[in-house]
């Protein structure tokens, strides 16, 4: 304490100096961009160029964690992993071989399992955060299959599958897919209802945009499901083409987002030149700046 300043100057600088504080972090918040991280679906020996983009983080294909191979296999691949030029948050293309199949009469749960372990091993192994569970072949409904049956299944699976992610720090994030590539959990407020059910803290959601302009989802059916997102993924309706190249407007959806308090990064999966994805980033940033400038 000064020893000259009188009590009611004391409290007046404090309280100048509160005010000021206040300031600051009303400026910091007011500069708060929309997402935490900015990404790519690509294999990793893309992710130099990638950064060099503007990408901050990086998905790479569940096939680069060799799960179908040994442990001593996959160290031999386990550097180049870890010596990515951009962060890996998570893997995609979950489940690929034919035989793993998580619905229908043929479901065998323990073999999807055994098979999660290790892609969830491996996927922490190089710091990865997530894997992005789509998986349509894994999950497609057949031989005439109800979507009831497939429910309950999924369901079991999923609450069996959530503490396994939970032992390595890994969240699995179930990802609607559009009906013309997979026929079972098509909207967002399916993959919400499944994830809600299976109510365990690793099994989160993704919202992919494309996916959803594809099946209709609206920004209200997002708001509905917007306390259970991890991630969000990008691309246009028409193509998947990466953002900017078609011009399709996401805040709508990115409003949601705002008025939701969402924390997560955004990545884009879709089509598009290399050269076109700086293009793809600023446009993103941009549409994401001026929806944060509306508040």
């Amino acid at each position: 304490m000064i020893p000259f300043l009188k009590s009611h100057t004391i409290i007046q600088y404090v309280a100048l100096a509160l005010i000021a504080c206040s300031q600051v972090r009303a400026d910091e918040a007011s500069k708060k961009e929309l997402f935490t991280g900015y990404g790519v679906t690509q294999p990793v020996n893309s992710a130099k160029a990638s950064k060099e983009a503007g990408a901050t983080i990086i998905t790479i294909p569940t096939d680069a964690l060799t799960p179908a191979d040994s442990e001593e296999a996959f160290s031999k691949n386990l550097e180049k992993l870890k010596s990515s030029d951009l962060p890996i948050l998570a893997s995609n293309g979950f489940i690929r071989p034919a035989h793993l199949r998580c619905v229908g009469e043929d479901a065998n749960h323990d073999e999807v399992l055994k098979w999660a372990e290790t892609v969830f091993s491996r996927i922490k192994q190089v710091n990865g955060k997530m894997v992005i569970f789509g998986s349509g072949g894994s999950r497609k409904l057949m031989n005439g299959w109800t979507k009831e049956k497939a429910d309950v299944q999924f369901v079991e699976l999923l609450k069996k599958m959530g503490p396994i992610a939970q032992k390595h720090g890994i969240t699995i994030a179930l990802e609607q897919l559009n009906s013309s590539e997979c026929n079972y959990i098509n909207t967002i407020t399916e993959a919400a209802t499944i994830v809600r059910a299976a109510d365990h803290p690793n099994i989160r959601l993704l919202a992919d945009l494309y996916h959803m302009a594809r099946e209709g989802d609206t920004p209200e059916d997002l708001k509905a499901a917007a306390d259970l997102l991890v991630h969000v993924e990008i691309a246009e309706k028409k193509g998947r083409t990466y953002p900017g190249v078609a011009g399709d407007d996401f805040k709508p959806f990115f409003r949601v987002l705002r008025d939701a308090g969402y924390a997560g990064a955004i990545s884009i999966e879709g089509s598009g030149k290399p050269t076109q994805l700086v293009n793809a980033i600023i446009e993103i940033k941009k549409q994401a700046a001026e929806v944060m400038a509306e508040k």
